[in-house]
């Protein structure tokens, strides 16, 4: 990996890891729920965009440095895997299993049909 790559990456994370506090920040203000739904809203969007942006990369191949950019260092900072889980666990520890398991459900449908409307977007475009 050179050291291009690694700095795309870094920039790209740099953008997508504030992005991610402040649209969960905005959504937690406005919403007043148990449920996660700014990390929902951020995984769900970073899914769409990271499915485009696979389809574009394959139907235009992409440079390494522009996947590393968008994909590895944005989408990657964007969404959250590690609060996804941890949000869950809370919602487990505080007796809501209903809500645990609707909110995993959800995420995880409404993450991969994101991803695959992304991909037929991204590969859509000439």
């Amino acid at each position: 990996m050179t050291p291009w790559l690694y700095l795309a990456v870094a920039l790209g994370g740099f953008v997508g890891a504030p992005l991610r506090y402040l649209i969960d920040r905005s959504v937690s203000r406005r919403v007043e729920s148990d449920l996660p739904w700014g990390t929902l809203l951020v995984n769900v969007f970073g899914s769409l965009l990271l499915g485009a942006l696979t389809g574009l990369a394959l139907h235009h191949h992409a440079s390494a440095l522009t996947s590393a950019l968008w994909s590895t260092g944005f989408c990657g900072a964007l969404t959250t895997f590690s609060t996804f889980t941890l949000e869950s666990l809370r919602l487990v520890e505080s007796g809501q299993y209903w809500d645990a398991t609707a909110y995993v459900l959800v995420s995880l449908v409404v993450g991969l049909l994101a991803a695959l409307a992304g991909l037929a977007l991204g590969l859509a475009v000439s």
